[in-house]
């Protein structure tokens, strides 16, 4: 039986991804000059405003508003009659330290307090639960829908920033629908595309230009046929977009940053957090297992929960299921991972290098699927094959 499953992606110009974007460069900014800082960066964009607070501790001193204004203009807000622009939107402050009963935990792991090791010293910084995910349906054991929703708006900015089509603005969405036989990628059903643009194009020029450069380059000729459906900017006209159309939020692309709804999400945003936010980084340590699990053939398909309590560095619990997939039953998988797998906070940012400046780049696109990130490395393989015999 056939199966549709959808997924979307926005490009860095969405007024969201705006946001992740400033809150991302604040954080990696003061990583660079702070490796121990606390941040806590939100963001909020709109008409000719940005808002930028949060919760903030460190012994460095960053430009926030540089900070902003060159984001903005990396984007390609940079003119006036965008309704939105890098040099005359207002940037306001509103920036407070870390409140000190949360960092009496996270300094001190209740573990650390009670005679643990150095490993334990780091408490989780809140409590809450984490998803990692992967499958084999693609080479970058992520699910093609939102995989190729991805490819879809990078190749918007792709097209937009060389000037191939230079009447295209910052803003714009994708949207792909992939048929499933069992589990299997058999075909592409529907292609949406939505991309800001001038006043002076037409919508046939758009339609014609964005399906022959970007949907054309992108979706595999295999998988589409003459029943596949394409809607490409469908309201007509798409002049009026980034904080001008609509109010951005960092955090609220958690979807489109994970699995493209493939996987649950546990609620916690990443964008703006250091990496002893367990939002972020036991997300990606989570991943991270995952993939390496799917790669050394224990499953096809995994997905991995794990759960904290704040102020302790131990998870709380972990969940994995395989779908039916794996070659050895949950549980004794689940156990492997708590073995192989250090999921303490501190051991997290040790195994994965994450007090460096590497968050800017995560903001749009997805966190995952990109081998460029620490958490995309196979290099449990090995160790975790040892465990088929």
């Amino acid at each position: 039986m056939l199966k549709y499953f959808t997924s979307e992606s926005v490009t860095e110009g969405h007024p969201d991804k705006v946001c992740d974007l400033v809150s991302d460069a604040i954080l990696d900014e003061i990583l660079r000059n702070d490796e121990n800082a606390r941040v806590a960066c939100e963001c909020f964009a709109s008409t000719g405003m940005v808002v930028i607070s949060g919760e903030i501790t460190t012994e460095c001193y960053v430009d926030i508003q540089k900070i902003a204004r060159d984001t903005i203009k990396e984007i390609g807000y940079d003119r006036a009659k965008y309704g939105f622009d890098c040099d005359n939107c207002a940037i306001i402050t509103a920036i407070k330290e870390q409140s000190p009963d949360i960092a009496l935990g996270v300094d001190n792991s209740l573990e650390f307090k009670q005679g643990g090791t150095l490993a334990d010293k780091i408490g989780a910084g809140d409590q809450g639960m984490m998803f990692g995910y992967a499958t084999d349906e693609t080479e970058e054991y992520m699910p093609a829908a939102i995989m190729f929703a991805h490819r879809l708006t990078q190749k918007l900015a792709e097209v937009r920033k060389s000037g191939l089509l230079d009447y295209l603005r910052p803003d714009g969405k994708s949207q792909v629908t992939v048929i499933y036989d069992g589990r299997r990628v058999v075909g592409v059903d529907t292609v949406v595309v939505s991309a800001q643009h001038s006043e002076k194009v037409t919508t046939e020029k758009l339609r014609e230009d964005v399906k022959k450069y970007v949907i054309d380059a992108v979706i595999p000729a295999n998988l589409t046929n003459e029943k596949t459906k394409y809607y490409i900017n469908p309201t007509g006209r798409f002049e009026i977009g980034g904080p001008k159309g609509d109010c951005g939020l960092t955090g609220r692309k958690i979807i489109v940053d994970t699995y493209g709804g493939s996987c649950p999400h546990g609620g916690g945003a990443f964008s703006g957090k250091d990496p002893t936010k367990v939002d972020r980084s036991a997300a990606y340590m989570a991943r991270y297992a995952a993939k390496n699990v799917v790669a050394a053939g224990l499953a096809k398909e995994a997905r991995i929960q794990v759960a904290y309590a704040i102020g302790v560095a131990k998870p709380v619990s972990m969940y994995v299921d395989t779908f039916g997939t794996g070659v050895l039953p949950d549980d004794e998988i689940a156990k492997i991972i708590e073995k192989e797998f250090d999921f303490r906070p501190l051991s997290i940012i040790n195994k994965l290098d994450l007090r460096k400046p590497i968050y800017k780049k995560t903001a749009s696109y997805g966190h995952f699927g990109r081998n460029e990130f620490s958490w995309e490395k196979l290099d449990m393989v090995e160790t975790l094959k040892k465990y088929l015999k």
